[in-house]
């Protein structure tokens, strides 16, 4: 991937879930639209909202609070629970040393666990830049609030333009499927405006070991 530092910034660091979508949601995954936009300086996101803000459940019970991330060659960051505000946004904390955790716990009975963070910062590559050179096999670990260890071994790496996620929705964000990771940045040409960053990079895993 190719740095880019653009003239324009934003400060909102959010990521704009439009209609409905993840783990905790009332209305069908059809329907969903999930775009993920980024910018260096920091990861800004340009959406629109839905008009009628989605009913979101509470999250479920099952599963432990994931509290740090450590990526296959070494990035680590600290991970913050946030939650979709009422116009569908989702908050990615500033910096480089935090990401955001949204949906499912670790080893929940079903559902999606999703990483958020900024491919960069202020001209510097975040730990998430790894999602670009990780690959299938390779071991993403987790700690707990309680220092419990969960190592998740990734399954898939997948490139996908933000024009395309819209059709990938139900797919990446099943609420009954089998429980899995999903990591995802930006990354890609920067082509500015109101995308950013033209692609995502994504990055599923499935839970093989727990505390």
């Amino acid at each position: 991937m190719q740095e880019r530092n653009p003239a324009e910034k934003n400060g909102s660091g959010r990521w704009w879930i439009v209609g409905v979508a993840g783990a905790f949601v009332v209305a069908a995954l059809v329907a969903t639209l999930l775009i993920f936009t980024g910018k260096d300086e920091p990861a800004g996101a340009n959406g629109t909202p839905t008009p009628t803000p989605a009913a979101i459940q509470p999250q479920q019970d099952t599963g432990q609070a994931p509290a740090n991330l450590a990526l296959p060659s070494g990035g680590t960051a600290k991970l913050v629970q946030e939650d979709l505000d009422a116009n569908g946004a989702l908050k990615i904390p500033e910096g480089l040393d935090e990401a955001a955790w949204w949906g499912a716990k670790l080893g929940a009975d079903h559902g999606v666990a999703l990483l958020s963070g900024h491919v960069n910062w202020k001209g510097k590559k975040g730990p998430f830049n790894e999602l670009w050179q990780v690959k299938q096999g390779q071991e993403v670990k987790l700690t707990d609030a309680a220092g419990g260890a969960w190592v998740y071994k990734i399954d898939t790496t997948e490139t996908i333009h933000k024009s395309e996620l819209a059709g990938r929705s139900e797919q990446l964000f099943d609420p009954d499927g089998p429980h899995k990771l999903l990591l995802v940045t930006c990354g890609g040409e920067y082509v500015g405006g109101s995308e950013g960053y033209e692609d995502n990079r994504v990055v599923t895993a499935s839970l093989v070991t727990r505390p």
